[in-house]
């Protein structure tokens, strides 16, 4: 059985269950955001997600653990050790674009098998897009097949980062400025949206610099199944150090090494 048989449909009824949701209190009178301790943003609706996603994976009959944002449930810091599979969510993804009545976000899934993502699911109802991945399957938007782009050198390029404000530190910041620096164009962006573009062939590259592995969970396996590239800024295919680089591959090299 493939991945896309074992997992698809858990991931599909989910995402429709989580875009109802979402949509149901954006840009609502109801909202209503609070700050958790690390500052971070949280809203009721990324609970409710959470909270449905948890009870869909329990009523599925699989074998999965689940590690969320909200709720915990694992280690967060390295791929899980119990030998069982496990679904990594964020409920909603861009929680203070999504409280600003911003529509890039988006719930983000990804199933963790012997320390391998094999399965993702990213929905983004304000975008109206989805986009999901199976390890060996290809990687599609809305049932449309993916492919990166063909651009050779960052010279030619559009890079979007997450930017360099006072969340990262000075060597930090000149790293990810060396590689804007490097780019025929560069917007600061970041979160998911950023390396979906590169998995469309829309931008060649993207960097998130202080993420957490629910962030990340089904991003790399979009890009590389859509024939890109995905590490963290050592070359190493992990969700687990916080930094993550997309590209379309041809360029991926070059840009590892203005981030070391």
């Amino acid at each position: 059985m493939g991945y896309g048989k074992e997992y698809g449909t858990l991931l599909e009824t989910i995402a429709k269950e989580a875009d109802a949701i979402a949509m149901r209190y954006f840009r609502a009178d109801e909202l209503r955001t609070e700050r958790k301790g690390d500052g971070t943003a949280v809203t009721q609706a990324d609970r409710a997600v959470e909270e449905m996603a948890r009870a869909k994976v329990a009523g599925s009959g699989l074998p999965l653990d689940v590690l969320g944002e909200e709720m915990g449930g694992g280690d967060a810091k390295s791929a899980s050790a119990s030998g069982r599979a496990r679904m990594i969510i964020d409920p909603i993804d861009g929680t203070e674009e999504f409280s600003r009545g911003i529509p890039t976000f988006g719930t983000l899934m990804g199933i963790e098998s012997n320390g391998e993502i094999v399965a993702a699911m990213v929905s983004a109802p304000g975008l109206r897009s989805r986009w999901w991945a199976y390890r060996g399957e290809g990687a599609y938007r809305d049932g449309k097949r993916l492919h990166v782009s063909s651009v050779t050198s960052l010279s030619k390029s559009m890079v979007f980062t997450t930017g360099t404000g006072p969340s990262k530190n000075a060597q930090d910041q000149i790293k990810i400025r060396a590689l804007v620096d490097a780019a025929r164009n560069s917007r600061a962006f970041g979160g998911f949206w950023q390396h979906m573009l590169v998995a469309e062939g829309a931008i060649d590259a993207a960097l998130d610099w202080t993420s957490k592995p629910w962030d990340l969970a089904p991003l790399g396996i979009i890009v590389e199944e859509a024939g890109g590239r995905s590490t963290n800024v050592q070359g190493k295919r992990t969700i687990y150090t916080g930094d993550f680089l997309s590209t379309n591959g041809l360029l991926h090299e070059e840009a590892l090494a203005l981030l070391q």
